[in-house]
């Protein structure tokens, strides 16, 4: 197996996406890729995005969001079944599982819905006021502290 070093693209990266971080966690994951259940993560906004996840079978009951620092961790597992079901086909899989994403500084979660077995997770990034950026004036002249000076010739 051939292990690519990609620190240089993290500079790179903004958000919510960390790319290179991610193409380092499955090159480096021996125990194969997290195929179930299936999801999409679309960006409806700059600064927001929504996760979705098909979850068929399982009832808001049997699913847990939750969200640990720059983690968000989706979790369900199925409440016993009646014994006496047989079943002839058995293609919806309602197995437990837990599927964990990585989130960016400052994004977190505003809400999840669960309809037509699809769970949809909404995330903001919402930085705070002192790490935006901010434009500073340029003034004219001489400066003493920041304010314009005024001379005079003798």
């Amino acid at each position: 197996m051939r292990n690519f070093d990609l620190a240089p693209l993290h500079r790179a990266t903004v958000g919510f996406d960390q790319m290179a971080d991610l193409m380092n966690r499955v090159m480096s994951d021996t125990s194969g890729p997290q195929t179930y259940p299936p999801y999409n993560i679309e960006k409806t906004a700059d600064d927001a995005w929504q996760i979705q996840i098909a979850v068929a079978g399982f009832t808001d009951a049997e699913l847990s969001v939750e969200q640990r620092e720059n983690a968000l961790i989706v979790s369900a597992k199925k409440a016993q079944e009646d014994a006496g079901r047989t079943y002839l086909h058995r293609g919806i899989a309602t197995r437990a599982f837990e599927r964990r994403f990585a989130l960016a500084d400052h994004v977190r979660v505003t809400g999840a819905t669960h309809v037509n077995g699809m769970l949809h997770i909404d995330l903001v990034r919402e930085v705070p006021e002192a790490l935006k950026p901010r434009q500073i004036e340029i003034s004219r002249g001489d400066t003493v502290n920041g304010r314009a000076v005024e001379t005079t010739e003798v």
